[in-house]
C-alpha cells in the first residue's frame, strides 16, 4: 500500500482524494497545511485519517510513502525536492514546476535516489486519448490540428473586483497559459511530438497574468494552433485534420465522444463510457510506475519536459 501525505487545500486536492478511492494499492494517509486547523477542516473533506502543519515532520513520518503536491505552482519544486530528500515518491499537479530547467533537475534526483516523480497530467492517462492515438493513422497525412481548452475561473470575479487571486497571480506561477494552457500543449506534444516552431498571442488581464492565449506551433508539413482560457468558456470539439479524414474530439481532456469524419463522406462515432473519476487513470499509472521502479517514469517525465520547454518557447514569442 503507497501511503500518501497530500500538500494543498485547492479543489483538485479533493479531485485527487476521490480518485485515490478508485484505486488499489494506494490510500490516503495526512493532509497537510501550513494551519494546524486548516490541515484538519483538509483532512475532513478528503478522508484522511491525519493531518498535520509541520511539512518536515510529515516527511520524517515512516508511515508516509509518497507525497502529492497540490500546491501553488511557484512552490511546487521546492516541495519536490523537500519530498525526494525525504525518500518520498512524488505525484505533482501540472504545470509541474514552473521551468524545463528545474523539471530536469529533479528527474535526476529522483532517479538517482530510485523514486517515482510524475506529473498529474490526466489527458495523457484518460482512455479517451487511446483512442484518438488509434484512430490518427487512419487520418492519412496529417495537415491541421486545433487543440483547445477554454474554462471561465469561478475566480475570475475576484480578478475584476481587484482581489488577488493565486491562480491569476504571475508571482505564483499563475496564469491561463500555466493553468489550462498546459493541456493543449501537452496534447500536441503526446499526439505530435517537439514543434520546429513556435508563434503566440495572449490576452493580458489586470492582475498581470495571461488570461487567455494561442500559439501556433509548426511542424514538417503540419500547422497546430493550441488556444487556452480561463476568463471564457470553449464550446467548441478540438479537431485533427489528416488528407483522408477529420477528427473531432468533444473534450480534449476528457474524450468521451470522438468522431471521424472521411473525406468521402463516411462518418464513424467512438463513444467512450467512463463512469470512472477523471483523475483515476493518472492515479493508476502512479501506482504501477511505484512498483516498476524509478527509471518507468522516463517517458512520462519526457513528455513533461517537452510540455514545459514548448510552453517557454511561446512565453518567448509572447515577449518579442
Amino acid at each position: 500500500m503507497i501511503n500518501v501525505a497530500t500538500i494543498g487545500s485547492s479543489i483538485i486536492t479533493e479531485a485527487f482524494a476521490r480518485a485515490v478511492a478508485q484505486v488499489d494499492g494506494i490510500a490516503l494517509h495526512t493532509a497537510t497545511s501550513r494551519d494546524v486547523e486548516r490541515a484538519a477542516e483538509i483532512a475532513r473533506r478528503i478522508g484522511a485519517p491525519h493531518a498535520a502543519s509541520d511539512l518536515d515532520a510529515v516527511l520524517a513520518d515512516p508511515a508516509i510513502d509518497a507525497v502529492y503536491v497540490g500546491s501553488p505552482n511557484s512552490v511546487h519544486a521546492e516541495q519536490i525536492r523537500a519530498a525526494l530528500a525525504a525518500g518520498r515518491h512524488v505525484f505533482v499537479e501540472k504545470p509541474a514546476v514552473t521551468s524545463e530547467q528545474e523539471w530536469v533537475a529533479l528527474t535526476r534526483e529522483a532517479t538517482a535516489r530510485g523514486l517515482i516523480l510524475m506529473e498529474g497530467m490526466r489527458l495523457a492517462y484518460d482512455p479517451g486519448i487511446g483512442v484518438v492515438c488509434d484512430l490518427l493513422p487512419t487520418l492519412g497525412v496529417l495537415r491541421r490540428a486545433s487543440l483547445h481548452y477554454g474554462k471561465r475561473s469561478s475566480r475570475y470575479d475576484d480578478v475584476l473586483a481587484g482581489r488577488r487571486v493565486n491562480i491569476f497571480d504571475p508571482a505564483m506561477g499563475g496564469g491561463a497559459l500555466a493553468d489550462l494552457g498546459v493541456y493543449s500543449v501537452h496534447a500536441a506534444v503526446l499526439l505530435f511530438g517537439r514543434p520546429e516552431s513556435v508563434q503566440a498571442l495572449d490576452v493580458p488581464i489586470a492582475s498581470g497574468a495571461d488570461g487567455a492565449g494561442v500559439a501556433l506551433l509548426g511542424y514538417p508539413g503540419l500547422v497546430v494552433d493550441v488556444s487556452y482560457s480561463k476568463i471564457t468558456n470553449a464550446g467548441r470539439p478540438s479537431e485533427i485534420e489528416g488528407e483522408q479524414a477529420t477528427l473531432s474530439v468533444d473534450d480534449l481532456v476528457s474524450p468521451r465522444r470522438v468522431v471521424r469524419h472521411a473525406v468521402d463522406g463516411d462518418r464513424e462515432v467512438v463513444e467512450i463510457p467512463d463512469e470512472r473519476h477523471s483523475l483515476r487513470g493518472e492515479v493508476e499509472r502512479f501506482v504501477a510506475l511505484v512498483g516498476a521502479g524509478a527509471t518507468a517514469a522516463a517517458e512520462d517525465q519526457e513528455r513533461t519536459r517537452l510540455t514545459l520547454e514548448t510552453m517557454a518557447r511561446i512565453r518567448a514569442a509572447l515577449a518579442r
